[in-house]
């Protein structure tokens, strides 16, 4: 058995998903339970538990390792590798090592195949992985012995040791099922500290400690993530004494401040709320109404009064304390410079003070996902700055099921960012090639300047142009928004007092189930 390490993880789950209905775990599952057992309530639950498909795809997957992981400064560290990669001087070929005698859960040993059956099936264009983008660089991958991986790039790609994190599948196994289809989406094999012992779609996942992990058998020998899609679901939960901890959002976390035996997380986060814009709406296609939106949105109020202080004003997709983030295009509300914009291109303000242009009203319908407070009072909050210049915006909420197919025509009030480089995020959120890709691209942004700065982001080893490239895409979203910028928000957690070792990373927007204070819950320690 290797010596324990301290196991990091990136911090995005797999996917957008759709909330799940409201629902709970049976009571008694929470602090009633066993010293060693943790049960966690959650807002969402994954569409699938295979990396072939996305999940874990950043790390932190709990059923799977990958090649690196990341400590809780995000800092990259060996996981099934031995050490971080070797790296040629041209950045075309990177070379891991494999750690001796890893094993999956099932007892068959972990090798170089494996490693190369995962990438190479993720990259086969038949495998519905909307993820594959990211991993664009990759020309080849090959087997040298059993513990070897060979990666050999199309191009110096400078953030793909961070890529490597992808979870490693059994080959034995994940090559004799359709990697669409398999019961492996539903009954995964992997060879991390947990393994799934039971998923009830839409009520709970629990996993159980593997005894034989190459880290070290967990002091937590369960844990169950509670799906409950309903926020006040969850508060009234946690208070009842059937969960162990939950992720809440600012106004209900705060009611639990003065609860003996309960401890509140506070995580800075990527994660920014916007409402995407579709390019193919009649009135959120012109760029004037984008430009308006953008200058009387109120972000400040928003910190204050959705979030309760527990987040930042977003002037764009990273956060203001990013070293990337580019100097200069904070703003204020401006409802005088929203008008003149309007007035200017040509919507007249009508009836009700509502504005028209060529008998078309500057009017469109907003949807969030049914039961998320945090995205409802952005929305409200939207809609009624929006009015103020003249735009009507009818708020709706829905599921995902239903606002997925919306999203060509209609308005999201949507969530992303990512950890860990401006690639990462940026590319998935606003390449022209990517539009209408699933959640990707969810506006069908195409902007040529934009599209240009990604591509030389994601092509250049030297840092400064980089930097430039970065800096030129975040000054054209200013002046073309194909999204409205809200707020970075602040993850925040409560959780029961009875362990060690509970951290949080900066995180991005998948929260709660791959994040949290329990991204490192194979290292808890029970309080003596």
């Amino acid at each position: 058995m290797t010596t324990r390490r301290t196991r990091g993880a990136a911090v995005m789950a797999a996917m957008l998903t759709g909330l799940a209905a409201c629902s709970a775990p049976s009571s008694g599952e929470g602090k009633g339970e066993a010293a060693d057992s943790v049960v966690i309530g959650v807002a969402s639950e994954p569409d699938t538990l295979s990396p072939l498909l996305g999940y874990g795809k950043d790390g932190n997957s709990k059923i799977f390792d990958g090649l690196l992981a990341r400590d809780a400064d995000l800092k990259l560290t060996p996981a099934l590798a031995k050490a971080l990669p070797q790296v040629t001087d041209d950045g075309l070929t990177y070379t891991y090592t494999l750690r001796d005698g890893v094993e999956f859960s099932d007892g068959e040993p972990l090798t170089a195949a494996d490693v190369v059956f995962t990438y190479r099936t993720v990259l086969d264009e038949k495998t519905n992985n909307t993820s594959r983008s990211e991993l664009d660089a990759v020309k080849e991958i090959r087997a040298d012995g059993d513990d070897k991986v060979v990666f050999t790039l199309k191009y110096p790609y400078a953030p793909f040791a961070g890529r490597t994190v992808l979870p490693i599948v059994p080959e034995h196994i994940a090559a004799e099922q359709d990697p669409n289809t398999g019961s492996f989406n539903t009954k995964p094999v992997g060879s991390g500290p947990y393994v799934l012992s039971a998923w009830s779609k839409g009520e709970k996942l629990t996993f159980k400690a593997n005894p034989n992990y190459w880290g070290g058998a967990p002091k937590v020998k369960t844990f169950t993530m509670a799906v409950i899609g309903d926020d006040n679901v969850r508060a009234t939960r946690l208070r009842s004494g059937d969960l162990d901890g939950a992720i809440l959002p600012p106004n209900l976390a705060a009611t639990f401040k003065n609860d003996d035996g309960l401890k509140t997380y506070d995580a800075k986060s990527y994660d920014f709320r916007t409402v995407a814009l579709p390019q193919a709406n009649k009135v959120t296609g012109d760029r004037a109404i984008r430009q308006a939106l953008d200058a009387a949105v109120d972000r400040e109020a928003m910190v204050d009064k959705v979030l309760d202080g527990a987040g930042r004003p977003a002037y764009g997709p990273l956060p203001v304390d990013d070293p990337r983030f580019a100097k200069g295009i904070e703003r204020d509300q401006d409802l005088g410079k929203a008008k003149r914009i309007l007035d200017s291109a040509g919507w007249k303000a009508g009836k009700g003070g509502i504005r028209a242009k060529g008998g078309q009203r500057a009017a469109f319908t907003l949807l969030y996902p049914s039961g998320d407070k945090v995205r409802q009072d952005h929305a409200l909050a939207y809609a009624s700055d929006a009015k103020k210049a003249g735009i009507d915006v009818t708020v709706e909420s829905a599921t995902w099921e239903v606002i997925e197919p919306r999203m060509r025509d209609d308005a999201v009030l949507a969530g992303f960012g990512s950890t860990g480089d401006p690639d990462f995020g940026l590319y998935t959120l606003l390449h022209s090639s990517l539009a209408g890709d699933g959640f990707n691209n969810m506006a069908r942004y195409d902007n040529a300047a934009v599209d240009k700065a990604l591509d030389t982001g994601r092509r250049s080893q030297v840092e400064a142009t980089r930097e430039t490239a970065y800096d030129t895409l975040q000054r054209e979203l200013v002046k073309d928004p194909g999204y409205t910028f809200l707020t970075h928000i602040d993850h925040l957690y409560v959780l029961n007092d009875r362990w060690s070792g509970l951290t949080t990373q900066l995180e991005p927007h998948e929260h709660g189930f791959a994040s949290g204070p329990w991204w490192n819950i194979e290292d808890w320690q029970p309080k003596q």
